[in-house]
């Protein structure tokens, strides 16, 4: 008689997940901004024990062109061991891979092999015609299947909303709410799962982002500026909040893992009325739920002789907040400021009073700081994609945030580079420092680590 155990890798707590073994591998979506080549997959050593630490490993090149990987996400994870899930022994194996532009998704299997190794593609006609969406951007897994966020509507700019996958077979179930309520424009959502509740945040539909940012619009504060709360099982819009349309594009959101809690952070990426970026945490306030803004960071002056066009007016580089991430046991809020070149690290053990406990800069709109493995290289790009090892011990940033407005803030070109921070020195790792040719002309964006990492899970259990 055989016993089923569950995959090593879910874990029951958060604190379950700190204390598990630390990543050996770390798989980074890279994309062509000219779409003449094949995105890929590029597999990275993080094994300070290996030979080839720091170093590409694996490479899988995607089967067409024109797909610009963006996010994704593993197919299970350890809400697997929640009471009411229905697939308790899936396997975390294959990686969703959604094409942000040509609205495919792919599916790679990471078992036994380290280039991982296509076993499906889902094409925009059955996510459109079953889902009645496009551009999928975020792969979240959750209990009873695989949650896929998308910016567009099939055959329409909008709305965006949510398309649910099958576990198993990848099969495109349809679309996930019953109710969207007031909700059109769409990007990022997470959950609190032990309160069946879900939280979405805004961007803008396709037409909005594909081509660049839009002064216009930006300026028309016209891009997403409100959060939106749901109830998970009923798949029903409950309430919306309005940050205050000054406050354009409130992106990456990050619940607290320990799945007693209420609260979530989400970084708006800048204020129209002074550049400003800022950190807002949500909560449950009585039988409804506020926002409160905890951290305002300024935009920082420059001549406009040292800034692209799109910032000349301004006399100013904003720190254009476009993603963070929340270690696992919920202390630490990392803050990546992709304009002004700038990891942001504090301390949110309350989630109203943060500290802020250290900051690093690498790359940067006018600053161009280099890593300390190649001092003479002036960088371009910023930390962009943040990612946290489970025990919180290793950042790993990325510096391409999209490629449209890649080009507009960096002209000259954003170049290709990843960095590793060790958290307990809050300094850069010297031996880590992939970049250039070692991406093979592609601009890396979002990591994932083997057995998951601090986006990647939410627990049921304290």
């Amino acid at each position: 008689m055989s016993l089923w155990t569950p995959d090593p890798t879910f874990y029951p707590s958060p604190r379950d997940a700190a204390a598990a073994p630390r990543e050996k591998l770390a798989y980074v979506a890279a994309f062509d901004r000219s779409a003449e080549r094949p995105d890929a997959l590029a597999v990275l050593d993080a094994d300070p024990e290996s030979p080839a630490y720091g170093t590409v490993v694996g490479w899988t090149d995607l089967p067409y062109t024109g797909d610009e990987l963006h996010h994704f996400g593993w197919n299970a994870c350890s809400s697997a061991l929640c009471p009411n899930a229905p697939h308790p022994h899936v396997e975390r194996r294959y990686l969703i891979v959604p094409g942000l532009r040509s609205s495919r998704i792919y599916v790679y299997d990471t078992k036994g092999r380290t280039s991982p190794e296509l076993v499906k593609v889902i094409e925009p006609e059955e996510l459109g015609k079953r889902a009645g969406y496009s551009r999928p951007h975020t792969v979240h897994c959750g209990p009873e299947g695989l949650y896929v966020s998308a910016l567009g509507g099939f055959g329409e700019d909008g709305p965006g909303g949510i398309a649910l996958l099958d576990h198993t077979s990848f099969e495109v179930l349809g679309r996930w709410e019953a109710d969207r309520g007031p909700q059109y424009l769409a990007y990022d959502f997470w959950w609190h799962i032990n309160h069946d509740v879900l939280v979405s945040s805004e961007w803008g539909t396709p037409s909005m982002i594909e081509d660049g940012l839009v002064g216009e619009l930006l300026l028309g504060r016209k891009y997403g500026h409100r959060l939106h709360f749901w109830d998970l099982r009923k798949r029903r819009h409950v309430q919306e909040i309005d940050l205050g349309d000054q406050y354009q594009m409130p992106l990456e959101l990050r619940p607290a893992h320990d799945p007693t809690k209420t609260y979530g952070f989400v970084g708006v990426v800048t204020s129209v009325e002074d550049l400003s970026a800022s950190i807002w945490v949500w909560y449950r306030d009585g039988s409804r739920w506020a926002v409160k803004k905890i951290i305002d960071i300024p935009a920082e002056p420059a001549s406009p002789d040292d800034l692209p066009g799109l910032l000349k007016p301004f006399g100013a580089v904003p720190p254009l907040v476009t993603d963070i991430d929340l270690s696992v046991d919920d202390r630490n809020l990392y803050v990546s400021c992709w304009g002004t070149g700038e990891l942001k690290r504090y301390d949110v053990s309350d989630p109203f009073a943060p500290v802020e406990t250290g900051s690093l800069r690498i790359g940067g709109v006018v600053r161009r700081t280099a890593h300390p493995a190649a001092p003479s290289e002036r960088l371009a790009g910023g930390p962009q994609m943040v990612e946290i090892s489970r025990d919180g011990r290793r950042v790993y940033v990325t510096n391409s945030l999209y490629g449209a407005w890649d080009d507009q803030f960096y002209p000259d070109g954003v170049g290709a580079w990843m960095a590793k921070v060790d958290t307990d020195s809050f300094t850069f790792d010297e031996r880590f420092f992939p970049h250039g040719d070692d991406f093979r002309g592609l601009r890396p964006h979002q990591t994932r680590l083997q057995g998951g990492d601090a986006s990647s899970d939410s627990y049921c259990y304290p």
